[in-house]
């Protein structure tokens, strides 16, 4: 099981998806949960894309076999529903794994959880940046022709 926002999809999603299935060895199956809106806005940030779209582009992605959107209230619902043998955790996630595994027994849920080292570097590697560039942009966003 991968987690995440997806909001802006970018090499660094590709790379954390394919790294999470991949520690299921092979015939793993990989179900992505994609955070619902109100968690992101809780987070502070405010997504650019709304979640149903989110999760139709996740389901596209050549390596994910199933995605879902998570809870709006407790995050180990989904967990306990989709009962994964490995949580992949993303290079720039910032869960506390110790605490995350300590809520993972207290709950019965047998996974192991692991993060995933590889990360995408670039010049927009995040969705964050790719929204600050738009912003700095000197284009005015009336002056795209196609959009």
């Amino acid at each position: 099981m991968a987690t995440g926002t997806f909001d802006l999809i970018h090499p660094g999603h590709g790379l954390y998806l394919e790294e999470a299935k991949k520690l299921g060895g092979d015939g793993a199956r990989l179900v992505v949960v994609v955070a619902r809106d109100s968690t992101v806005r809780a987070r502070k940030r405010v997504p650019i894309v709304p979640e149903n779209q989110r999760l139709q582009v996740v389901q596209m992605l050549k390596m994910v076999d199933e995605a879902v959107l998570g809870s709006e209230t407790d995050m180990f619902s989904t967990v306990s529903k989709i009962k994964p043998d490995i949580i992949a955790i993303g290079p720039d996630q910032n869960f506390d794994l110790d605490q995350l595994r300590e809520e993972l027994e207290k709950r019965g849920i047998e996974a192991e959880v692991a993060k995933v080292k590889g990360y995408h570097r670039s010049t927009l590697d995040s969705s964050c940046k790719i929204i600050k560039k738009i912003k700095e942009s000197d284009f005015p966003l009336g002056s795209f022709k196609h959009c």
